[in-house]
């Protein structure tokens, strides 16, 4: 590879963590706000209706995305990367939340204490929950990934894409939900219903970014004239 060609490739690792990060920091901070998307008309689950979901969780699949697609191009390494420095990023902008929380709103400001208090006053028990989720299913998510890419020797990444999302997906709706219900945060008699909704959710999502994976991958793979299951050392 050329000099021209790595400082290109270190560009779109760039670009992709920096998506990564955004979508992973801007999921925990709007959570608190949930919408009932109704495909498939009124069913109700646990007694949570189905699809009743976070708004947090529309980026959020974007994360899983671009680290199967990271996985794919530029190997282990450089996806458990980007994850820790997600971890980094969602740690300190709960650090500027709790610092503007901290300090007093004037009598003119258009967001009053109160205000910023109900829409960020959660927040620091949403990352905490949201990280120690995410910590664990986007391992579990590359590991995976990676497990099934070794399996089929670089073959069928729509296999290796959808079933490390599924698992991972599930850890994580199921970890979130959980300790935002033992934290008082929501009903403990909506927990089987969000639990399912959410998963069904991710993994709607999941299936349609597939093909996003592959188109992703075939233009890099042939800017970067990459064979079958060939990763870019950035080392």
């Amino acid at each position: 590879m050329t000099p021209r060609d790595k400082k290109v490739a270190f560009s779109i690792y760039l670009y992709l963590g920096a998506l990564f990060i955004t979508s992973l920091v801007v999921s925990n901070l709007i959570f608190q706000k949930f919408f009932y998307w109704n495909p498939f008309g009124d069913i109700t689950i646990f007694g949570a209706p189905l699809f009743e979901v976070s708004v947090g969780i529309l980026p959020y699949p974007i994360t899983f995305l671009i680290t199967d697609l990271i996985s794919e191009i530029f190997g282990k390494k450089k996806a458990n990367q980007v994850v820790v420095a997600g971890i980094f990023a969602s740690f300190f902008s709960l650090l500027i939340v709790y610092t503007a929380s901290a300090a007093s709103a004037t009598d003119w400001s258009p967001v009053s204490n109160e205000l910023f208090h109900s829409v960020f006053g959660n927040t620091i028990v949403a990352v905490f929950a949201s990280m120690m989720a995410y910590l664990l299913a986007q391992f579990v998510d590359i590991q995976l990934y990676h497990f099934w890419k070794r399996l089929t020797k670089g073959k069928y990444l729509w296999l290796r894409n959808n079933f490390s999302t599924f698992s991972s997906q599930f850890i994580d709706t199921f970890t979130v939900v959980l300790l935002l219900c033992s934290f008082g945060e929501i009903p403990w008699k909506l927990f089987y219903g969000l639990v399912i909704s959410g998963f069904f959710f991710k993994v709607f999502i999941a299936l349609l970014d597939t093909p996003l994976l592959y188109f992703f991958v075939y233009l890099i793979r042939k800017r970067f004239n990459l064979k079958l299951g060939e990763e870019i050392d950035l080392n």
